[in-house]
């Protein structure tokens, strides 16, 4: 089996340096292009090089058609590039991997439009240990009733966007499944003032941001006699590339669809 192409776009921020690291590391994958935008200090550097490892031969490029040669692109940016980057995806009949958040309704709704005949895996958490813990909460909550009360906490670095992260969202989401009920119906994004008693059912959402923090999540079930709590903390950015590295090798197996991290690990079989 042909190694897989991949092309990194915004290769020369802190996770697309680590993307390539990890394309240059992981056995099956190759490096086939490498993005920036328009007047980045960077257009013309060896992405290998950027990225702290040997020279890779990948010239960063601020135009997303010279990487047409490839089979699949990964993409950690805003939303509004993503799905620009969808769209040449899309022409191209190649696979995306997806670990943007901060997508509103409209346009996560134009993402599965334009991506309905791709395969894609988006996730809002690449790593393994997150994946296994969002399986764990959906079936703690399955046998943790509403007596419990449910509370997620997370942290991140001063520069991180949006908020609650695509994690904590994500938690809530399998927390919620696990109730059988949307997170739209019983989600407490934020508490001030006099809020009055907490309505039973409802999940709470706290953040923290600031320094360096990687990412650190907690899924509480809080009862008058106990406290389960199922974390997640890393320490290390590359977890993620790791993992996205791996949806990308998966996913040049799969035929069209929206595949998350539990679909790559088996977990949904």
């Amino acid at each position: 089996m042909s190694a897989v192409r991949i092309v990194i776009v915004g290769a020369s921020g802190r996770m697309g340096r680590m993307l390539v690291r990890a394309v240059s590391e992981a056995a099956g994958a190759e490096l086939a292009g490498a993005t920036e935008r328009a007047g980045s200090p960077f257009i013309g550097r060896d992405a290998g090089e950027l990225a702290g490892i040997e020279t890779l031969g990948v010239r960063i490029v601020d135009d997303i058609a010279l990487c047409a040669d490839a089979d699949l692109l990964i993409d950690f940016t805003a939303p509004a590039a993503t799905l620009a980057y969808a769209a040449f995806v899309a022409a191209r009949g190649m696979g995306m991997v997806i670990g943007t958040t901060g997508f509103d309704a409209a346009q996560l709704q134009q993402l599965h439009e334009t991506l309905a005949d791709s395969p894609v895996v988006m996730a809002a958490n690449y790593s393994v240990g997150v994946t296994l813990a969002l399986n764990l909460i959906e079936k703690a909550a399955a046998v943790l009733d509403e007596s419990y009360d449910a509370e997620i906490f997370e942290a991140h670095h001063r520069h991180k966007v949006d908020a609650p992260s695509g994690t904590a969202l994500a938690m809530g989401k399998s927390l919620a499944a696990g109730r059988g009920v949307a997170l739209d119906d019983v989600a407490v994004l934020s508490r001030e003032g006099i809020t009055g008693a907490r309505k039973a059912g409802t999940i709470g959402f706290s953040v923290a941001r600031g320094g360096s923090i990687v990412g650190e999540h907690k899924a509480m079930f809080i009862a008058e006699e106990e406290r389960i709590e199922i974390n997640h903390i890393a320490s290390d950015r590359m977890v993620f590339a790791r993992g996205a590295v791996r949806a990308a090798i998966w996913l040049t197996a799969q035929s069209a669809g929206i595949y998350d991290m539990k679909d790559v690990l088996g977990l949904n079989d």
